[in-house]
This record gives C-alpha cells, sequence and structure tokens, in this order.
C-alpha cells in the first residue's frame, strides 16, 4: 500500500485553509498511487493556537470529519488526520482514519499528553490500542509522544498492527526521536512506522519535520528534511511476513518475566 505523508503545519487557527492544504495533498497523493495519506498532530486547526483549540474542537463526527470523507471519496484514497476532539465538556487530542469510501474507520485519543501546554487543554485518552483494516493492512493509530513510550508501541505488535501511523508534532530539541527511535520502534516491533510531523516555528515550539516511513528492517523507507514535503512509501505485507519470520521477537518474549513493569 503505497502511504503519503503530508509534513506540513498548514496555517494554524484556520480549518478552511487546512481543509484547502489537505485537499490539495491529497490529489497530488492519488495521483502518486497511493492509498493512505497522513497528516500531522492537530493538522485540522493548528497544534500551538491556545484557547482556540476549545472554540474549534469538534466531535468525530462533525461538519469537518464530513468534509475530509468527501474529499477522501473525490480523490479515492484514505486520509488520517489529528485534530482536537470534542465529547461534551471534554477535548481530547485525537487522529481520525477515513477510508477512501468515506467512512469513519477509527478514532484515536493521545493516551500520553506532553508538557504543560497539553495538559492544560487535553483529557488523556485511555484506550492505547486503535485499529482498522485498510486494503488488507491492519492499521493502528498513535499521536506524537505516545510512541515513544516502549510498552504502547508493543501492544499494537501484539494486537497486530502491521502499519503504526503517528501524527506527530515534535519539536526541537527532540529530533533525535524521528531520526533515531521511530526506525528502532519499528525494528523492535516488527511493523512499519509513518511518523509525519510538523514544521517550523508556531508559538513557542520550533517543529523539526524530519517525516519519516521505516520498516520493520529498521530502515527509513523515505525521510523528510525541515521543510513542507509530500512524501511517499510503500509498505509491503509480504517484506512484513518475511522480516517477522526472520525476527521472532514477538515469538520469544517471555511475559512471566515481565511483571515488574506494571
Amino acid at each position: 500500500m503505497r502511504t503519503a505523508l503530508l509534513q506540513s503545519s498548514g496555517r494554524p487557527g484556520s480549518v478552511a485553509e487546512n481543509l484547502r492544504v489537505l485537499d490539495a495533498a491529497a490529489g497530488r497523493a492519488a495521483a502518486a498511487g497511493a492509498g493512505l495519506l497522513a497528516a500531522p498532530e492537530m493538522f485540522l486547526t493548528g497544534y500551538a493556537i491556545g484557547d482556540d483549540i476549545g472554540r474549534l474542537a469538534e466531535p468525530a463526527d462533525g461538519e469537518s470529519a464530513d468534509a475530509i470523507a468527501d474529499l477522501a471519496g473525490r480523490h479515492g484514497l484514505a486520509i488520517a488526520y489529528g485534530y482536537p476532539e470534542r465529547e461534551g465538556g471534554t477535548v481530547f487530542n485525537s487522529a481520525q482514519l477515513i477510508s477512501a469510501a468515506g467512512d469513519r474507520l477509527a478514532n484515536y485519543r493521545k493516551t500520553h499528553l506532553f508538557g504543560c501546554f497539553e495538559h492544560d487543554h487535553f483529557t488523556p485518552g485511555e484506550q492505547p490500542v486503535v485499529q482498522a483494516e485498510l486494503d488488507g493492512v491492519t492499521v493502528g493509530l498513535m499521536i506524537c509522544y505516545d510512541v515513544e513510550f516502549p510498552e504502547n508501541v508493543r501492544a499494537h505488535a501484539l494486537a497486530g498492527t502491521d502499519l503504526l501511523v503517528v501524527p506527530t508534532a515534535q519539536m526541537h530539541p527532540f529530533q533525535f526521536v524521528a531520526e533515531s527511535l521511530v526506525p528502532v520502534r519499528a525494528w523492535e516491533n516488527q511493523m512499519y512506522v509513518a511518523y509525519v510531523n510538523r514544521v517550523g516555528q508556531e508559538g513557542e515550539f520550533d517543529f523539526v519535520g524530519l517525516s519519516t516511513l521505516a520498516g520493520p528492517d529498521g530502515v527509513a523507507r523515505t525521510r523528510a528534511g525541515r521543510g513542507e514535503e509530500l512524501l511517499l512509501a510503500d509498505v509491503d505485507p509480504a517484506f512484513l511476513t518475511a522480516s517477522r519470520e526472520a525476527n521472532p521477537y514477538l515469538k520469544d518474549r517471555r511475559p512471566g518475566l515481565y511483571g515488574s513493569l506494571v
């Protein structure tokens, strides 16, 4: 499955403009044969927008979800994107996956909030593994800081995730996460990991880009620089199966020894 990563911060504070950017990227990705387009954390609204997070937050089935379902259908590819989700009086940092047919396949709420900014504006989610089937690939969702917890990613591996999509807002000076940690997560859990980041200065944050899609061999199939880019790389189920046979981490686990971890 060809996967496109939209490394962009769009226009913080403008949902309409970010939908336009997503629409244009979806057209380019579809023309290149992609079956999935992934956008960064909080792409719908912008990340460092303060109290506008609460004002712009929407339900998972809100107007913007309908708009993205429409453009996914028009371009014929699935879309994963980050957004602030409102449920009643609670706001979550969420990511949603919508199919090429416009169906809402999965919605994930970030479980590990990073720093004072996120703790001030969001409530953490409680469901660590959220998955959906897409063109024969089991796709899991996670957001940014979540991937830095090995237990989180291992839970996805044990649940059968093939491709872990991670919308992110990863900032200076933590670029080693994109450069080193993400490929290791892919290797030690025998899965593909698509890590798609924001770019540039936004409020107090300097987003570093460096989006990547890493394979189960620990090798980056593609890697962005520090500017806006649309990346393309393939997720190969046959290669994944062969890699899992050659690297039996999950088979060789000894869970009885790990009780102290919890």
